[in-house]
């Protein structure tokens, strides 16, 4: 029997509009009047290990990109590559900013952080190698104040005993969890490292758009020093031709000193692709004379040359003996351990001027 369909029969919908899959996309968990966008990111995991990241510690950060700003910040790589590994995965369009731009407008904030840390955190596999947070973006950065997610790794980290916890930050926000560092401290052992690479706030802000004035992290420093935290100061970058000369070093250590700091480390700028198309631009506009330099040997290289940090090791080690930083042996381990993963060499001469690159 043939069938004829009656000229009012519906065409059926074999291939519907849009993909068979519908297109997945990061939340938005917040924006700000200027633009800058909280994307949850979910995770599986939020512990990176030596091997993965080849330092000597094991890492979580619990923000990806950070509102701050700093002109001359490394971690926009990693913003980069956590980017495109996320776009990968949900199918959604790249961004309209520059990956060096979208590392201050689109933050991405993993939610879940505390819970899957609670999960997989085993003590035994840390084998007495620190743990520290913020290794890649600021863990007190401003989105902190809203998502509260560093605060809640802490929560978590007070179940255990005998970790070695450290934190790397450049906010005062910091002092908010007193209680908890306190608390942290009397089970493990915790290091607090407030980051600062100048303590002139108008050089500070040449470099750093939004970062706490220089000031409120020397008053953050104290706070913890005199709450009973073990605290210092990591003079991170050190910028060559600009921060890294011997006055402004010593203004350091000398306000380091008064606000009882243990020790006093520091490292010297590494560019990475994205950190180069934000920084030297900024350089050739601010630092002039020193652009051509810059270009060339970043050209070849994210690091400053050997003779460049064996000399900058020489002036800090010099520096530290005057200002009285080289007695505390507990500060001299922390402080080793620290130079080792941000890859400054130890030389003992004291007596030799930077040399640029």
């Amino acid at each position: 029997m043939r069938l004829s369909p009656g000229n009012n029969a519906p065409q059926l919908n074999l291939l519907p509009n849009g993909s068979a899959s519908p297109q997945s996309h990061l939340p938005v968990l917040d924006q700000r009047a200027r633009g800058t966008k909280f994307i949850q990111l979910s995770v599986r995991s939020v512990l990176n290990t030596p091997a993965s990241t080849h330092m000597g510690f094991w890492s979580i950060n619990p923000y990806v990109g950070c509102e701050f700003g700093c002109t001359y910040c490394y971690a926009r790589d990693t913003h980069k590559w956590t980017v495109e590994r996320a776009l990968r995965r949900t199918g959604q369009k790249q961004s309209d900013l520059q990956p060096e731009e979208a590392f201050e407008k689109e933050i991405l904030v993993k939610s879940d952080v505390a819970e899957v840390l609670a999960r997989s955190l085993n003590p035994a596999r840390l084998a007495g190698q620190s743990l520290v947070i913020g290794t890649a973006t600021d863990p007190y950065q401003p989105a902190e104040r809203r998502f509260r997610l560093t605060r809640r790794i802490l929560q978590v980290l007070c179940g255990y005993h005998e970790l070695s916890i450290e934190i790397i930050t450049k906010s005062s926000l910091v002092t908010r969890d007193l209680d908890l560092l306190r608390t942290l401290s009397r089970q493990n052992e915790v290091n607090v490292n407030i980051s600062l690479a100048t303590a002139d706030p108008r050089l500070a802000r040449r470099l750093e758009l939004r970062s706490p004035v220089p000031g409120a992290r020397l008053r953050a420093l104290r706070r913890l020093t005199e709450g009973g935290v073990y605290a210092g100061l990591i003079v991170a970058p050190i910028i060559p031709g600009i921060t890294d000369d011997w006055a402004g070093l010593a203004r350091l250590m000398e306000a380091a000193k008064e606000a009882g700091a243990r020790y006093v480390i520091g490292s010297a700028l590494r560019l990475g692709p994205a950190a180069r198309r934000r920084f030297l631009p900024v350089l050739e506009r601010e630092f002039p004379a020193l652009y051509e330099r810059y270009r060339r040997h970043y050209a070849g290289s994210d690091m400053t040359s050997r003779s460049y940090q064996d000399a900058l090791t020489r002036r800090l080690n010099a520096l530290r003996q005057a200002y009285g930083f080289a007695g505390d042996e507990a500060s001299s381990r922390r402080r080793r351990r620290l130079e080792a993963s941000t890859r400054v060499a130890v030389v003992s001469q004291t007596e030799e001027q930077a040399i640029l690159l």
